[in-house]
């Protein structure tokens, strides 16, 4: 992912149970109801996205008379030992790494989510979702939004000009990058692998991580999260052989920027710039990119407009058959910290497909929940996002460099890509990415 937002180890006996912070707000004269309740719920999602959520809620507190008050921090998780440790714990956390919860449950500090949440994820999410919110079988965290990562960013109008079709197979992806760069005289990919603010090298892991999925299949890519599968081993060094052959190839890369080695200090807010103007043809980029898209300009000068039939759209990166569609997302995820009625209702609000609808109206992200309407997003993008997650056929992972230990996910992975792009042997980055590891 570009940015790397990871919750790092917790105080021990760290126990919240039945100690909320929901309660009764007093009357100070300035018209509060002495009844009402207030759930408070804190994230590292901030600015406009912090107001979707808390107007996400309004129908719900207009139905039950429960306030939600969300408060955004972008460092909430880095700084969430002394937050748990303190007087203003929230009543309930919503997390984007969900690795995270086996230092949480191993402090004692979050709750299992009740039958009733647990049966609503369970009827509207996928697995791998229920997966990510679990430890050791049981159910913590209720996901909330999902943003898909294996997405490449294109102009339909030069497709169109060019005379090149949205691939379906890699092969015919290789067979596009071919046309366009015959077409231009340029490189078609562009490539940032720079800090973005997180870990320098994230960007990268993504790469490997679509093509693990898409190439050796969902069984292969558990095994490797879960740390049981070697990064040396042939199907972690055939995702990298693959990546190379776009990555490493300068007659590919890195369009608008230079060289290979060029992507190693390229940032993505660049890659949009470039992506914009014309300057680019194809990048692999998460979603997200559309906020950054939002503040460059098309060659003539205009902010672009992001459609199947305008500037900019986006597929997803193709597997190796037509038919064999995979993705691999971030999330965010909620988990009650305390327990009270009022807590409960909101956790359970947050599990259902209606809060999700709330969401997407609002634009504040896609979801993965198959009960959701994807017409309600904002525009077509979103709307087949969506539609490619709640698609049973498609097959969905969360991103393995988040369940992989800090060290290694965090560190040698990350580290391992950078030095991988400046031209370091495949052989010898896998050898030290495993070492973080320590065996």
């Amino acid at each position: 992912m570009a940015t790397r937002r990871r919750v790092i180890a917790l105080l021990a006996g760290a126990a919240l149970v039945g100690t909320a912070l929901a309660g009764c707000a007093t009357d100070d004269g300035d018209g509060t109801d002495e009844d009402t309740v207030t759930v408070h719920i804190t994230g590292s999602l901030t600015g406009v996205q912090a107001e979707q959520l808390n107007e996400a809620f309004a129908p719900f507190t207009a139905e039950t008379g429960i306030v939600v008050e969300y408060t955004g921090d972008a460092a909430f998780e880095d700084d969430i030992v002394s937050r748990l440790s303190g007087d203003s714990t929230p009543d309930i956390a919503i997390l984007t790494q969900p690795s995270s919860l086996t230092d949480l449950v191993d402090a004692e500090a979050i709750l299992p989510a009740s039958d009733e949440v647990q049966a609503n994820i369970e009827d509207s999410w996928s697995s791998a979702w229920t997966d990510a919110g679990s430890v050791d079988g049981k159910l913590y965290a209720a996901p909330v939004l999902a943003d898909p990562q294996s997405y490449v960013w294109y102009s339909p109008q030069s497709f169109a000009q060019w005379g090149v079709s949205v691939p379906t197979t890699w092969a015919e992806l290789v067979s596009v990058t071919a046309t366009i760069r015959e077409k231009t005289g340029t490189a078609p990919w562009c490539a940032s692998f720079a800090s973005d603010g997180g870990v320098a090298g994230s960007a990268g892991t993504d790469w490997i991580e679509d093509l693990v999925l898409s190439q050796s299949g969902a069984d292969v890519y558990d095994q490797w999260a879960s740390g049981d599968l070697s990064f040396t081993d042939a199907s972690i060094a055939q995702a990298f052989e693959t990546a190379a052959t776009i990555l490493r190839n300068p007659d590919d890369v890195n369009a608008g920027f230079g060289g290979v080695t060029s992507i190693a200090t390229t940032d993505s807010e660049d890659v949009a710039a470039t992506l914009a103007d014309g300057s680019c043809a194809l990048t692999l980029q998460g979603l997200s990119l559309s906020s950054s898209l939002a503040d460059t300009l098309t060659a003539d000068g205009r902010t672009p407009t992001i459609a199947a039939d305008g500037d900019l759209y986006a597929f997803v990166l193709p597997g190796l058959e037509s038919d064999n569609t995979s993705v691999v997302a971030s999330g965010e995820f909620a988990t009650a910290l305390t327990s009270s009625e009022e807590v409960e209702k909101v956790m359970q609000y947050l599990s259902t497909p209606d809060f999700a609808d709330a969401l997407v109206t609002l634009g504040a992200g896609v979801s993965g929940n198959r009960s959701a309407d994807a017409t309600l997003a904002p525009n077509t993008l979103l709307t087949t996002a969506m539609e490619t997650l709640q698609d049973p056929r498609t097959v969905v992972r969360l991103e393995a460099s988040e369940s992989l230990p800090d060290d290694v996910g965090g560190g040698t992975f990350p580290a391992g890509m950078i030095d991988w792009i400046g031209g370091a042997a495949t052989a010898d980055v896998l050898t030290a990415i495993q070492a973080g590891y320590g065996d």
